[in-house]
């Protein structure tokens, strides 16, 4: 794949995307595997992109509130995205991370690395890559906060999940084991907060996303709405 082709987000008029964007903790990874998992498509999570670089960038004594020098090694770290829904991977380097993306120490470092450009620009290419990628299933789930509005913006299926604050607290609480659900509350509005007034690329409902809250659903009940809006696109 070329540069040009690698920045152009109309590379995938032969495949189906379906691009889920959202707040923290409003049920997009178990949403977006479990519908995945029902068409038997790829399932690409691209905060865990965001996750890995942060990891990396700790464990190399970067300070990731100095933008410039993310932006001087984000280059520099190998990031491979496995897409199985049933098993997603994520390396960097070729060492597995996926259990290390998850700790304190990324979750509170990710929101700065993830506001520099030069990052963005990065992960941007490597998941039109993967998107575009020809293997199969050709069709992919994809994840993020800015999926329909920068990454694939021209995808069928756009959808902009939400939950009430509290809501997605006690979620995310539950699975993390944390018992203060009032300071995960306030950690996810921070996020928010973070991701939306961001310069680049920030987390907005895109143009023809449909608007999915899903506090009153479960998650079988979300899964069923999002796999019929994707059986009505094929139809």
């Amino acid at each position: 794949m070329t540069t040009a082709a690698a920045d152009r987000s109309d590379l995938f008029p032969d495949r189906l995307v379906v691009a889920v964007d959202g707040t923290s903790g409003s049920g997009k990874s178990s949403t977006c595997r479990g519908v995945a998992t029902r068409l038997g498509l790829r399932y690409l999570d691209t905060g865990a992109m965001f996750r890995a670089m942060t990891w990396w960038m700790l464990e190399h004594g970067v300070d990731v509130h100095d933008p410039a020098a993310v932006a001087a090694r984000c280059a520099e770290p190998v990031l491979e995205s496995g897409t199985d829904p049933a098993a997603p991977t994520i390396t960097v380097d070729g060492v597995d991370v996926a259990a290390a993306i998850r700790t304190d120490a990324v979750t509170g470092s990710v929101s700065p690395v993830s506001t520099v450009p030069e990052v963005r620009a990065r992960l941007l290419r490597l998941q039109r890559e993967i998107i575009g990628a020809d293997v199969q299933p050709v069709g992919i789930v994809v994840e993020g906060r800015d999926i329909g509005s920068v990454v694939v913006p021209d995808a069928p299926v756009k959808l902009y999940l939400t939950a009430d604050a509290a809501a997605r607290a006690s979620r995310r609480a539950a699975e993390q084991g944390a018992a203060d659900v009032a300071a995960t509350e306030q950690l996810l509005l921070s996020r928010d907060a973070i991701d939306s007034g961001r310069a680049t690329a920030p987390l907005v409902m895109a143009d023809g996303a449909v608007h999915v809250d899903t506090t009153g659903y479960t998650l079988d009940e979300v899964i069923e709405l999002v796999v019929g809006m994707v059986d009505r696109v094929g139809t």
